[in-house]
């Protein structure tokens, strides 16, 4: 036993990934070609992404929500784990890197399941309202930027039916959020955004450990 959580170093993260790592090779592939871009570290890591999957098998969600789908490896994890009729609503600004996303979703032989819309995403998630779709959502994977974060969890709980979950990326930002010399606008607004939803009534919350920090909150 552990009254915390135990820290991994990097031969401890290797084990975990060589006893649990179940990444197909299409996400593999598409892992390792985004690694060699200049925004690598936008990529979400593998363990992430197969933890993404099982939470989406465990709802038996159909239709999902992303803010943020960088060259697609989550988008692509989720789709995978939804049934033949399930639906990615896939937001992002970038058609260089979605088109990547967009390569490898054709490969995938479930392209259809993918939905991308390429402007700003509080534009999307508000037009999704304006056609009715409130309370419609299983579940919603936010990362973007993070200015945005509490406008986009806004959105995504209204979209949500209860019972249908949101998961926030970058929660602990590499650990910035409890340096108090760090003032720069994306750790003040993570601070914020996990204080509000530390006192969030309409929600049940939970932040995972992994990656790089990853909340859960449950609408209610």
């Amino acid at each position: 036993m552990s009254r915390e959580t135990l820290n991994l170093d990097s031969a401890l993260y290797e084990y975990l990934l060589a006893v649990t790592d179940r990444e197909p090779d299409l996400l593999r592939e598409l892992r390792q070609e985004t690694a060699a871009l200049p925004s690598a570290r936008m990529q979400i890591a593998p363990d992430q992404g197969q933890f993404m999957a099982l939470l989406v098998k465990l709802m038996g969600a159909r239709k999902t929500l992303e803010v943020g789908t960088y060259t697609g490896y989550s988008a692509l994890a989720v789709g995978l784990a939804l049934p033949a009729d399930g639906r990615v609503v896939c937001c992002d600004v970038s058609r260089e890197w979605t088109d990547i996303a967009r390569r490898y979703w054709r490969r995938s032989g479930i392209e259809e399941r993918f939905e991308l819309h390429l402007r700003p995403a509080l534009e999307t998630l508000d037009e999704l309202q304006e056609k009715g779709e409130n309370g419609s959502y299983d579940f919603a994977f936010i990362d973007a930027d993070k200015e945005n974060y509490p406008e986009y969890f806004e959105r995504s709980l209204r979209l949500l039916r209860p019972g249908g979950l949101i998961a926030v990326d970058n929660v602990l930002w590499g650990g910035s959020v409890i340096d108090p010399d760090n003032l720069d606008e994306d750790t003040a607004a993570i601070r914020r955004f996990n204080r509000d939803r530390h006192g969030d009534e309409r929600i049940d919350l939970a932040i995972v450990p992994v990656g790089d920090g990853l909340t859960l909150a449950l609408k209610r």
